[in-house]
């Protein structure tokens, strides 16, 4: 191998699929430099593409509705991986990221965040290990995680009792939860908030949980829905505020929810009273989608009042492929499937198609009915003409992008005129 394919760290180059294989190794730098566009020939498909405007407009919105609502936006990093947009973030208001764990909140660090959360459970020596030595090297960065068992506050204490010498209590949430992790009952949240009190290791800095997997997008249950929520959160705050079980010195207490399927209310839930910081770790919007999350922002859109004319979300994440084979009437294999856009949410949507050199909308009655390894199932009426021909492009917009996302080592940016002037990487390895 050759300097030609060897990877490196914030650099292109053919070892990454979607970059042209003739061309040579780039510094992220200077891909707008290189003239690519979507409608010319020097790209490879399959490629990733992010829509600069799009993603522009899901941050600025975002950050503003936060603001709005008197929270905090601690977006989630595992839907992106990606430092460059984890700037984007940080740079545009965001209090700090959200991660799942301690590997990916090291690469948040290193993207300049410097207040994080874990809303996952910590458990063992090398996780434990590992967060005290982040904490060392970035001096002043605030960290939490989740906590929901006194097994795992066992855990914890006897990890500590062989690596904490000398350091300071590592601040946690208790989390409470339904279908996922979290504890189910008041009773033993309040016993988890008593035990942490006299931990060695840990201190109470809040309460977090996540809603996203019993939305429904009707307006009816998912108020009721977060009535529910607001019950278990105030019963669980009220008895720890009046026992007095968070240190002084833990202030503001944290309260923190929210994905991106009903984060508008959500954020009334996490304001209300001083001394509370309401951090909304909502992710998928930065790119939203075109199905998925599509269906509630409809939901969401008609109680905020969103005019049409002033859109809040919009899809900004693409792949575009080509047509391989037209083998039958009615279908077309497409050289991108599993390997290359989501599927776990949905099939992805036709959304454009390339012909004679222009971007056209495709048209409604295309749909992807499967996905292989590499290949996609374009299927319209046999009966009808109008299909696409072998070696068009046809762009597919994925439903949910955090599964997009990660078949990714780099995604191309493009502005509205499809030209390439800027690029991303992800870091899920």
């Amino acid at each position: 191998m050759d300097d030609h394919d060897t990877p490196r760290p914030d650099w292109l180059g053919p070892w990454l699929k979607g970059f042209p294989a003739s061309q040579p190794p780039l510094p992220l730098a200077d891909v707008a430099q290189r003239g690519w566009t979507l409608t010319g020939t020097d790209l490879p498909t399959p490629l990733a593409v992010i829509r600069q405007q799009a993603l522009a407009h899901n941050i600025a919105w975002m950050q503003a509705f936060a603001t709005a609502r008197g929270v905090q936006l601690a977006p989630h990093g595992k839907t992106t991986m990606s430092p460059q947009l984890f700037r984007r973030q940080l740079d545009a208001g965001a209090w700090g990221l959200t991660f799942a764990n301690v590997h990916q909140l090291r690469l948040g660090l290193a993207a300049g965040a410097r207040r994080a959360l874990i809303a996952n459970q910590l458990l063992g020596a090398a996780e434990l290990t590992e967060l005290l030595d982040l904490r060392r090297r970035h001096a002043g960065v605030e960290l939490a995680f989740f906590v929901d068992s006194q097994a795992q506050l066992d855990l914890l204490a006897a990890h500590w009792a062989q690596l904490g010498a000398g350091e300071a209590r590592v601040d946690v949430l208790i989390e409470l939860g339904t279908s996922r992790c979290g504890l189910r009952e008041h009773g033993p949240a309040l016993a988890l908030a008593r035990a942490l009190q006299a931990h060695p290791a840990l201190r109470l800095r809040g309460i977090g949980f996540y809603e996203g997997l019993q939305v429904v997008g009707e307006t009816g249950p998912d108020r009721a829905l977060m009535q529910r929520w607001q019950a278990r959160v105030e019963a669980l705050l009220a008895d720890i505020e009046a026992e007095g079980l968070i240190d002084a010195e833990a202030q503001p207490l944290w309260l923190s929810g929210g994905g991106s399927a009903l984060f508008d209310l959500v954020a009334p839930l996490l304001t209300g009273r001083p001394g509370r910081l309401g951090l909304l770790r909502s992710g998928c919007y930065i790119c939203h989608d075109h199905e998925h999350y599509g269906r509630y922002l409809q939901a969401m859109d008609e109680r905020m009042g969103t005019p049409p004319a002033a859109p809040s979300l919009v899809p900004a994440l693409e792949v575009w492929t080509q047509v391989l084979s037209c083998p039958e009437p009615g279908l077309a294999l497409l050289n991108a499937g599993r390997r290359d856009v989501s599927f776990d949410q949905g099939w992805p949507l036709p959304i454009w198609h390339l012909r004679g050199g222009a971007r056209r909308a495709a048209p409604a009655a295309w749909r992807v009915t499967g996905l292989n390894d590499q290949h996609a199932y374009l299927r319209w009426d046999p009966l009808a003409t109008g299909g696409p021909a072998v070696g068009e492009r046809v762009a597919l917009g994925p439903s949910h992008p955090c599964t997009t996302f990660d078949k990714w080592a780099w995604m191309a940016v493009v502005d509205e005129g499809d030209r390439v002037v800027d690029a991303i990487t992800t870091q899920f390895q």
